[in-house]
């Protein structure tokens, strides 16, 4: 599932080639007719991401919500666009540009109010200016949920998905198993401040790196991570690797559904 910087990377891909001008909408699966209809040849007027939930504004007409889920896909591509298979549940188009969207767990046309409300039970996004980390600090200094379990839980923190809660874990040194409650108010904040950097290289760079600079392949004359999701790392997907840090051997586990990668001589509890 992508994480949240990939999502704010879609939303400035839309604002970049659609926003201002009509937008020629359509759903060549079917599935999004009835809304494609209502959309069509309306001004895309506004863009938003919140954690991983992507909204494109239509005017007076409400809100595309769209959430990729496992499998679901955003193409972009310039004119003129190639016959759209059955596949696509959503294709935009301008004279310059297309979209293609496949496979999304979610594509319904919202109102106003109703997106209000998706953003009412999501916790604060990193990538999102304004949003106050003391929200997900309330709910985590209560917990007795592993810390690594509430990093990925939407409602109290939106956005980060694997690779970000395995990554800030290590490199601030929390062991994945400790407690909400035992995790003090200044881990909290640095791990919150070091997301947004984080994050916002990965929207920059459409990849997660989070090796430190002294970390990388050049700086330690190592070879280069080999990967299909690309990106530097420390931790995750490199289980029974070595540690870039102390050496030892990096662990993997299952938590809540997910594979859980730590360093445990690096995050001790």
């Amino acid at each position: 599932m992508p994480e949240g910087h990939t999502i704010h990377r879609l939303a400035e891909d839309h604002l970049d080639r659609f926003a201002g001008w009509p937008v020629r909408v359509s759903s060549p699966q079917g599935k999004f007719s009835d809304s494609a209809a209502l959309l069509d040849g309306r001004i895309l007027d506004g863009v938003d991401a919140h954690g991983k939930h992507l909204f494109l504004g239509f005017e007076d007409t409400g809100w595309v919500h769209v959430h990729l889920g496992l499998f679901g896909k955003l193409g972009f591509g310039t004119t003129p666009a190639p016959p759209p298979t059955d596949t696509v549940r959503l294709r935009l188009l301008n004279d310059d540009h297309y979209a293609d969207l496949r496979g999304p767990t979610t594509c319904t046309l919202i109102t106003e109010p109703e997106k209000r409300a998706i953003h009412d039970r999501l916790g604060p996004d990193p990538l999102r200016n304004g949003d106050d980390p003391e929200k997900s600090w309330h709910r985590i200094s209560r917990s007795r949920t592993t810390i690594a379990a509430l990093l990925m839980d939407q409602k109290v923190i939106a956005g980060v998905g694997n690779v970000y809660r395995a990554e800030v874990l290590f490199r601030h040194g929390v062991d994945p198993y400790r407690a909400g409650k035992d995790v003090t108010r200044e881990e909290w904040a640095a791990m919150w401040t070091d997301l947004v950097g984080l994050m916002r290289e990965g929207v920059r760079n459409n990849r997660i790196d989070t090796v430190r600079p002294e970390h990388t392949p050049e700086a330690m004359g190592r070879p280069p991570r080999v990967d299909d999701h690309g990106g530097e790392v420390y931790v995750y997907r490199r289980a029974r690797q070595a540690c870039h840090i102390c050496g030892g051997e990096i662990r993997t586990a299952d938590l809540a559904a997910r594979n859980l990668f730590w360093c445990p001589g690096c995050q001790q509890r």
